[in-house]
């Protein structure tokens, strides 16, 4: 906004003209004007009153002069307590909309070297992607979008967290109670047949749980509780962990099994790779379904391996520790922290050693200095651990590693449990919100008429924008609580009411009987709804470079619903195909071309897709 910095210009010139006050430009602060005044942009005055010696009325009434004398784009000002409001001018505006509607790619900003990492999804080999991975997989998803709209080069990618306990779990809970099903023998998408036994082996353990709790072995632990701490209320209450590492029979046939698999035995490793395949697939689907894709993928059961090379090499230099045990510690205390184990006693990983494999692969395979990590507000103490370990390391890109913190997302039931099967599965989540579309279409009956099929890309279309502007128009930080009826409504910052702006758009141009004829609007006088409209695009550029700086696709979100809610304003408000003059009803197609235009730009940020009908 060039404009901006040319009134800042224009005020800092006249302060050292008319009050011999040398200040820096970019010290001028300027701000939208209020609804409540007039004026489009307004200059705050009290950083200069005491320097200038003047009250806020004639220091206001001398910048409002010179800039109306020395700019051809102000027409007229006012003072308000301290704040010159100006008003740009009708031909001004005109002119901005000329430029934004033949520019292409309009709010692109310039092309940098800068190479970014988008890190989202990150699924477990064990389960379906539920609500929570569509919040990780919307959020980053977006985030790439917009920063390559920022002119960063972007890589997206995921981390699939494919070996391990919980994976273990699953494959040692089929091998018990599967009795050989498959995807294919039993009609189920692989995900959904894979988490059913992660579950049924957490089903399994409680059983084993309170019958050991009840035995002569458990009874004898928990008078040895009781009697270290006589404040214990209930019977092994925390307990279950400890119970699961040393007492556990199924624990103990599970560790067993991820010893084998770090060994690389044959047939464990064939069953990981049979039921993992089953999970990719399952996932996959769902991905489509969203909309998404990633441009690499890297396992934990690959990155894993370098993580242990990076602990050994950091006990040789002592940046870790070994333990009595023979496990491999860092020590972050000295940064606030606590110590972290790397390695367990028997040699296998945990987390973090497969992140710091992972961040020193793609950094070498793609030379990204920034790795942005899309992650739960649950991780929040994993990254900062993490990201204090790559300085210890003293990685070339221990500067540029950043957590995206996002906050749970619940629904109106409550909090989701992976492990005692209440999560909401993706899919069906999916499908939920498209049956809500689909019902609130057939109730307006405003496309029964048109074919099945397209009827059913419609109502995709709705549904996938409701979920996806619903929770992305949420700031990350903030922990929410997603409803799906309330999602699909017409009215308010929803999706569909943005969607329904461009589509309106459409509808115009469907119904104009000419093609849209150049024109010179020199003459055109504005009313205020069109004025408005050409600010909120104007403004498009700056606010994809806050969205990228802040990490934050809310504030496109936003964007965009105040662009659709300003739109529908002027469509009420004003006629178009039956305008009072030729000229004016011209204008009125430029601009809504226009703000249809940036409306499927600001919408393909959020990865969401504009129908033409509704």
């Amino acid at each position: 906004m060039n404009f901006i910095a040319t009134i800042q210009e224009e005020v800092a010139n006249a302060l050292l003209i008319h009050f011999e006050c040398d200040v820096d430009s970019d010290s001028v602060l300027i701000n939208t004007t209020k609804q409540e005044f007039e004026g489009d942009y307004t200059v705050v005055l009290f950083p200069f009153l005491k320097r200038a010696k003047a009250s806020p009325d004639k220091l206001g009434q001398i910048l409002g002069t010179h800039l109306e004398e020395n700019t051809n784009m102000v027409s007229c000002f006012n003072i308000v307590k301290g704040f010159l409001n100006v008003s740009l001018s009708n031909s001004f505006w005109l002119d901005k909309l000329a430029v934004i509607s033949t520019v292409e790619n309009y709010g692109s900003l310039p092309q940098r070297s800068d190479k970014v990492l988008v890190e989202y999804s990150s699924p477990n080999t064990n389960k379906p992607l539920h609500l929570g991975h569509i919040r990780t997989i919307l959020l980053g998803w977006s985030m790439a979008q917009i920063l390559e709209k920022a002119g960063y080069q972007v890589t997206k990618t995921l981390i699939v967290n494919d070996r391990g306990i919980a994976i273990c779990k699953s494959m040692l809970s089929w091998l018990k109670f599967g009795d050989n099903k498959t995807p294919a023998s039993t009609g189920t998408k692989g995900d959904f047949l894979v988490g059913e036994y992660y579950v049924k082996f957490d089903q399994e353990l409680a059983k084993e749980y309170t019958a050991w709790q009840n035995s002569d072995e458990g009874a004898s632990t928990y008078e040895k509780l009781k009697k270290a701490d006589d404040t214990i209320e209930s019977f092994f209450k925390g307990f279950k962990n400890k119970y699961f590492n040393e007492h556990s029979a199924l624990g103990s046939e599970v560790k067993a099994m991820l010893i084998k698999w770090e060994q690389g035995d044959e047939e464990v490793k064939t069953l990981w790779k049979t039921m993992n395949q089953w999970v990719y697939d399952g996932h996959d689907v769902t991905y489509e379904k969203l909309g998404i894709h990633f441009d690499k993928a890297y396992y934990e059961s690959e990155t894993y391996l370098t993580g242990k090379e990076i602990v050994l090499e950091g006990l040789k230099d002592e940046t870790f520790y070994k333990a009595d045990d023979g496990s491999i510690w860092v020590d972050l205390e000295d940064v606030g922290l606590d110590k972290k184990i790397l390695l367990r006693s028997d040699g296998t990983s945990v987390y973090l050693t497969q992140d710091l494999g992972t961040a020193d692969i793609r950094y070498e395979e793609l030379g990204t200095e920034k790795m942005i990590y899309v992650v739960g507000d649950e991780q929040d103490y994993h990254f900062k651990v993490l990201f204090e370990i790559m300085k210890k390391l003293k990685r070339p890109y221990s500067k540029g590693l950043y957590h995206l913190s996002y906050g749970m997302i619940d629904l109106p039931t409550g909090k989701m449990k992976s492990r005692e099967g209440t999560v909401v599965d993706a899919d069906d989540l999916i499908e939920e919100v498209i049956q809500e579309a689909r019902e609130g279409a057939k109730e307006r009956g405003d496309v029964t008429q048109l074919p099945s099929e397209e009827q059913t890309a419609i109502f995709n279309n709705i549904g996938l924008a409701a979920l996806k502007f619903f929770i992305l128009k949420v700031n990350p930080k903030k922990r929410m609580i997603f409803n799906p009826a309330d999602s699909v409504d017409m009215q308010g910052q929803t999706g569909p009411y943005i969607q329904n702006a461009f589509v309106r758009i459409q509808s115009i141009f469907r119904k104009s009987e000419e093609a849209l004829p150049a024109a010179a609007f020199e003459d055109y006088q504005m009313v205020e709804v069109e004025k408005d409209l050409i600010k909120t695009l104007v403004n498009y550029p700056v606010v994809i470079e806050q969205a990228a700086l802040q990490y934050d696709p809310s504030i496109i979100a936003s964007y965009s619903y105040t662009l659709a809610k300003q739109y529908h304003k002027m469509y009420h408000d004003v006629r178009i195909l039956t305008a009072e003059t030729e000229l004016a009803k011209t204008f009125r197609l430029h601009l809504s071309k226009t703000v249809g235009s940036i409306l499927k730009s600001s919408l393909n940020l959020l990865g969401i897709n504009v129908p033409d009908r509704m």
